[in-house]
């Protein structure tokens, strides 16, 4: 899922905090990816044209809904035009449904959606372990594991793009689940876990992701965790966060095809 959103920690910079912090800092890292001014406003749409927009991937449109409000990005003027006119009438929760947007737009393909979680110090119930290790990023250990696991699971994760240390378990040498984040804007942490596919249901998962979260609060950072498996949900809410929205990524038809639709 992830299209490699291209910040480093050095990106992160302080958010101001209002009467709902998860919220607002949330509302406040996707406008900064949106790449041009937008604002989410409570039960509408804002839809602008950012060709450089870190929504979705390139030359594609970027829907992201949080709270009651939705913000979205098109390659140009023309498109988001489109956009806006078919999708103004519509509620936030059909927006980022795949089903209702092929209804009034000429799609093509879509990614997602991806629910989009977050957390904080005092909403956090951590797993307790104490058998997690801590290595570098680009151990030879993390790139075994990568290499045990389908690319589809790789992608997903997005463990090959953290910027923060792995916290990891072991069966013998061989790690068997990682976790760890990078850095977006906001002083935002996204969270990637991993659990080799022969270790999965032991709540591996919950206890190395603690480890990472653990680390990003330590650092005043706001965990992110973005999922589109139930599993990757379930063991989100296990561990407080909170489901505040949805993102997804949506690629129309050529134009000439457009026009018959």
């Amino acid at each position: 899922m992830d299209f490699s959103v291209a910040w480093t920690p050095a990106d992160c910079h302080h958010a101001s905090v209002t009467n709902d912090p998860l919220l607002e800092r949330a509302q406040q890292v996707w406008a900064d990816l949106a790449g041009t001014p937008v604002t989410f406003t409570e039960s509408a749409i804002e839809v602008v044209a950012s060709p450089q927009s870190l929504l979705c991937p390139p030359g594609w449109i970027g829907i992201v809904a949080l709270g009651r409000a939705v913000i979205a990005t098109a390659p140009d003027n023309g498109t988001a035009e489109i956009v806006k006119h078919a999708l103004k009438d519509l509620p936030a929760t059909a927006m980022i449904d795949p089903a209702a947007l092929r209804d009034r737009l000429p799609v093509k393909e879509t990614l997602g959606p991806a629910t989009l979680a977050y957390c904080d110090s005092a909403g956090f119930h951590p797993a307790e372990s104490s058998a997690v290790e801590t290595i570098s990023a680009d151990h030879a250990d993390m790139a075994a594991l990568l290499a045990r696991v389908s690319v589809e699971d790789t992608d997903e994760s997005g463990l090959a793009d953290i910027t923060s240390p792995a916290f990891v378990v072991r069966t013998g040498t061989d790690i068997i689940a990682a976790a760890g984040y990078r850095c977006w804007p906001r002083r935002t942490a996204h969270v990637s876990v991993l659990t080799a596919p022969a270790a999965r249901g032991r709540g591996l998962g919950r206890v190395v992701a603690t480890a990472a979260v653990l680390d990003a609060l330590n650092a005043s950072l706001l965990p992110q965790w973005r999922a589109r498996p139930e599993a990757s949900r379930r063991v989100a809410r296990a561990l407080g966060f909170r489901e505040l929205g949805s993102q997804l990524s949506v690629n129309l038809m050529p134009a000439d095809r457009a026009q018959r639709f």
